[in-house]
């Protein structure tokens, strides 16, 4: 990448992965890129979970009624979760650790996808957050907020097309701007 405006347009939700394996180097950047999000007073309250085992991953593809099918194509799924206790603003934190991943992920050439666990249920009314807990036995005390399925790109995207960026939607100001 050149340029950081050239990531974030090329970085486009990936749900189709080709078989390729990812290697070591490339899982250390991701994990790197995710302990160096930045955390509300520091208190690094997340905590990842890597799941490169065909089985879980496809456990996990389960974890939502719809729109997770794909982690169990993808070569790696990184569950993102968070204590709670340890952070009154764990969600924006774990989110903001979920997207270093996908831009460590574009920058690597990889493809990636956001899989929503947070108020999500699987199609049996079970909370996704207490399914991904049962499939990975994970503490009690850990919240779920993603899971990011990365792996090689089975598909071409083009880049964001600027033509479609809502320039209304930018307030100057006040709401409105007038």
């Amino acid at each position: 990448m050149d340029s950081f405006s050239e990531l974030i347009a090329k970085r486009r939700s990936m749900r189709k992965f080709t078989d390729e394996e990812l290697t070591q180097e490339q899982v250390v950047s991701l994990m790197k890129a995710a302990l160096m999000a930045p955390t509300s007073k520091r208190s690094n309250a997340w905590q990842f979970v890597v799941v490169d085992d065909r089985d879980l991953l496809k456990k996990l593809s389960l974890c939502k009624e719809q729109s997770a099918q794909f982690i169990a194509d993808a070569a790696l799924a990184i569950v993102v979760a968070a204590d709670p206790l340890a952070s009154d603003v764990w969600i924006e934190d774990a989110a903001i650790a979920s997207i270093y991943i996908q831009l460590q992920a574009e920058d690597l050439g990889l493809g990636s996808c956001w899989v929503q666990v947070r108020e999500r249920f699987t199609a049996s009314g079970i909370p996704s957050n207490d399914y991904v807990h049962e499939v990975l036995d994970m503490p009690l005390q850990l919240q779920v907020l993603s899971i990011i399925a990365v792996g090689h790109k089975g598909m071409e995207r083009k880049p964001f097309d600027e033509s479609h960026l809502q320039w209304e939607k930018i307030h100057l100001n006040k709401y409105g701007g007038k």
